[in-house]
C-alpha cells in the first residue's frame, strides 16, 4: 500500500522488502510496475482488489501494509467517478507554471484554491483540469464515491505511531545506510532518460541523489537533503494516520523493536482467529 514501492526501479530508495523477505511469504503489488508508468490511486485500488481476491482464493489472510493514505482511502472508500480528462486540456494545464495554474484555479474553483497550497503543483493541476474538462469541481465529484470495499470486508486495523524523535532518528539512519546502493539505483534511472515529472523520478531520494551525481550537491549535502525530505514526509504521514482514519482504529504509540512487533503480530493473529 505504498506509492513508491510499486515501482521495480526503487527497491532500495523505497525500502521495499528484500528478495529474502519476499521469499518468506507471498508479496503482492511490490515492484510490479515499470518506472516509465505513472500509478494512480484508482489503478492501484483496482490492482489491490484483484490481489485480495487471489489471496482469498488461496485461503490466505491478506495483510495490507504501507503508508500511502490515499491508496488506503481509495481502496476502502472508493473514488469519485470523474470522467477521463480531455488530453488537450490536460496538456495545456500541465504546461502552465504552478503560479499561473493556481491563479486560474482561484478564478475557476475558488474553494479548491483555498484548500490547496499554491506550491502543490500536482493537486492544483488536477483540480483545474477537472473543472475545465467536466464543468464540475473535484469536490462536487467527490460527494459520490464508488468502488470501495470497506463495507464488504472485515478489517483488523492497527496504526503505528511511534515517538517522533525515535521515528526521525530511524529515518536518518535508514537513508544513511542506503546511500551507496541508492546512488546506483538513481544512476540506472537517469540512464533511462525518463520524464522527470514521473512519480518514480520524484520519489524521495531520487532528486537529491541525482543532484549529487550531476555535481550540483556534495554527497553530504545530498544525504542531508534526502534525510530532511524523508523526515518531512514522515511528519505528514504521521499526522494523516493519526487524524484521518476512524477514531476507533487502535493506535500503537510505543517504539518498535523485535519484541513489540512480535507482540503486535500475535494480537492481529488472535483477532483474525476470533
Amino acid at each position: 500500500m505504498d506509492a513508491s514501492q510499486v515501482y521495480r526501479d526503487l527497491r532500495v530508495l523505497s525500502a521495499r522488502p528484500s528478495e529474502a523477505e519476499e521469499e518468506a511469504a507471498p508479496h503482492r503489488l511490490f515492484g510490479y510496475l515499470d518506472g516509465a508508468e505513472s500509478c494512480s490511486a484508482a489503478r492501484w485500488a483496482t490492482d489491490a482488489k484483484a490481489a485480495l481476491a487471489e489471496s482469498a482464493a488461496e485461503g490466505r489472510l491478506p495483510i495490507l501494509v504501507g503508508g500511502t493514505g490515499l491508496y488506503m482511502r481509495t481502496l476502502l472508500d472508493g473514488i469519485a467517478p470523474v470522467p477521463e480528462i480531455d488530453p488537450h486540456i490536460r496538456a495545456d494545464i500541465r504546461a502552465l507554471a504552478v503560479r499561473d495554474a493556481y491563479a486560474a484555479l482561484s478564478r475557476e474553483d475558488p474553494a479548491a484554491a483555498v484548500r490547496l497550497s499554491p506550491n502543490d503543483s500536482t493537486r492544483v493541476a488536477r483540480a483545474l483540469e477537472v473543472v475545465r474538462s467536466t464543468g464540475r469541481t473535484l469536490a462536487d465529484w467527490q460527494k459520490a464515491k464508488v468502488g470501495g470495499i470497506g463495507d464488504q470486508v472485515e478489517l483488523l486495523p492497527l496504526i503505528l505511531l511511534p515517538p517522533r524523535d525515535w521515528l526521525y532518528a530511524r529515518c536518518d539512519q535508514r537513508f544513511a545506510q542506503m546511500v551507496d546502493a541508492g546512488l546506483d539505483e538513481v544512476s540506472t534511472l537517469l540512464a533511462r532518460e525518463l520524464n522527470p515529472d514521473l512519480p518514480v523520478m520524484r520519489a524521495i531520494g531520487v532528486p537529491e541523489l541525482a543532484d549529487h551525481l550531476a555535481g550540483r550537491l556534495s554527497r553530504d549535502a545530498a544525504l542531508a537533503a534526502a534525510q530532511m525530505a524523508t523526515r518531512n514526509y514522515a511528519k505528514r504521514q504521521f499526522t494523516w494516520f493519526r487524524n484521518q482514519p476512524p477514531a476507533d482504529w487502535p493506535r500503537h504509540e510505543d517504539e518498535l523493536d523485535v519484541a513489540s512487533v512480535d507482540k503486535l503480530a500475535i494480537i492481529l493473529r488472535d483477532q483474525a482467529l476470533t
